[in-house]
């Protein structure tokens, strides 16, 4: 069968999308070229958000739309968390946020014309990790890792505990065979991701954490550059920066989580740091990996947020400098504590907020992209056209320059410029 494929949501989601569709392909499966009809569009779900989830909503009900008579199967986030909702949308199968093999199969069945109905788990009963396959269906470039799942933290806006379980850890030597088979295959750059990767080993005692994690994966694959997904400052630790700032292929990015930069805020939001820790934790980095990129999130319009607290956000912002910051105006999540909150924000507040913080970003990357013109800097590139190439450098800035037939290599680009969002720069050929 010929299947097309929807993600919203995260880089794990992103990562089980394409499991699930190396999964088809190795059953005889394929993906429908571009214009080419499905037999099957399969929708993987987010809803990380209210917003989140009304996008997952509208992408089942344009699929039904646009894909008459073609099977409409729903996973994800918001179908474990409510298969009813999905059920109305006239959803042909729905599975959960697990088990995507079990999802593969019974997607065979219902296209055959057979019955068949995924089930959908209790999340919070899961206790062991589901290996899937890792990679890319879509090019040899940049690899996803998905090493960790599920999440024990129970922020008050935050849904995801409910609908991803506890955690759960791929064992560390299955994660070092993967990346090294991904390696093999010709990959460049390998994306460690998960649920909340920096929770990595911790439902097991003494057993291995995020730190022995990376170190191992850094010194099985010295080739290949290593990117690290989201990150709980707490994670940021001497023995993180003693061990890991020797390897050479971990790259200088790091985002690190921070929500908010106030501290009563943060305790309204249940976060496990205050902005003196998280201060700690960008102190850490830059000493270790000098020039290092810092990306972060931040809510705005927190129920109970005021005036002041909010220009303590902003305030944060520039005192730690990040290279980019992405800004979420807060979204209630039915079923978090969040939502119960007396003090809601005005949505026009919201907004508001949303775009002064998005401009003092806007003006944080700026001066970071400014600060890189005149340095060369490793550049993999993934794409090019109508004579000019993109790609990325260890920091995850987008690098331009002319020329074509680069992708998946990596060169020396000298940087002259900064068009936009994007820096610009002349390769250095050896």
């Amino acid at each position: 069968m010929t299947l097309s494929f929807k993600t919203l949501g995260c880089k794990t989601n992103q990562f089980e999308t394409g499991a699930l569709q190396t999964l088809l392909t190795a059953r005889g499966h394929r993906a429908a070229e571009p214009g080419e009809p499905a037999d099957a569009v399969i929708i993987n779900t987010c809803a990380v958000t209210a917003e989140s989830s009304r996008k997952s909503r509208q992408a089942i009900r344009r699929a039904r739309a646009d894909h008459p008579g073609c099977v409409v199967a729903v996973c994800g986030c918001l179908s474990q968390l409510s298969a009813e909702e999905v059920a109305d949308l006239q959803a042909d199968l729905i599975g959960g946020s697990g088990d995507r093999a079990a999802f593969a199969a019974d997607l065979e069945r219902i296209v055959a014309g057979e019955n068949a109905q995924a089930g959908i788990d209790s999340a919070r009963d899961r206790r062991e990790f589901e290996i899937l396959p890792a990679g890319s269906p879509g090019g040899r470039t940049r690899a996803l890792l998905k090493v960790q799942d599920g999440c024990d933290n129970f922020c008050t806006y935050c849904i995801i505990p409910h609908v991803r379980g506890p955690v759960r850890s791929m064992p560390l030597d299955t994660a070092v065979e993967q990346a090294s088979g991904l390696a093999a295959e010709g990959y460049k750059e390998l994306v460690i991701t998960g649920i909340e990767i920096s929770s990595y080993g911790r439902e097991t005692d003494g057993g291995p954490d995020i730190v022995d994690l990376i170190d191992a994966i850094c010194a099985a694959v010295p080739r290949l550059r290593i990117r690290l997904g989201s990150l709980e400052p707490r994670t940021i630790t001497a023995a993180f920066c003693d061990r890991l700032g020797g390897h050479a292929n971990l790259c200088p990015h790091f985002h690190l989580s921070l929500q908010s930069g106030s501290d009563v805020v943060l305790r309204r939001m249940g976060r496990r740091y205050d902005t003196g820790r998280y201060l700690e934790s960008v102190a850490r980095l830059r000493a270790t990996f000098p020039n290092c990129a810092l990306t972060t999130d931040l809510i705005v319009g927190f129920p109970g947020e005021c005036e002041a607290a909010f220009n303590e956000s902003l305030d944060f912002l520039r005192t730690c400098a990040f290279s980019a910051v992405h800004v979420f105006p807060y979204s209630a999540r039915r079923g978090t504590e969040a939502a119960e909150h007396p003090h809601q924000i005005p949505k026009a507040v919201r907004t508001r907020r949303a775009k002064q913080a998005g401009e003092t970003a806007q003006t944080l990357q700026r001066v970071w992209l400014e600060a890189q013109v005149g340095q060369t800097v490793p550049v993999l590139f993934e794409t090019g056209k109508d004579g000019q190439s993109r790609g990325h450098t260890p920091h995850y800035c987008t690098v331009s320059v002319c020329g074509e037939g680069l992708e998946n290599q990596i060169h020396p680009v000298r940087i002259r410029g900064v068009s936009k969002e994007i820096l610009v720069g002349d390769l250095q050929m050896e």
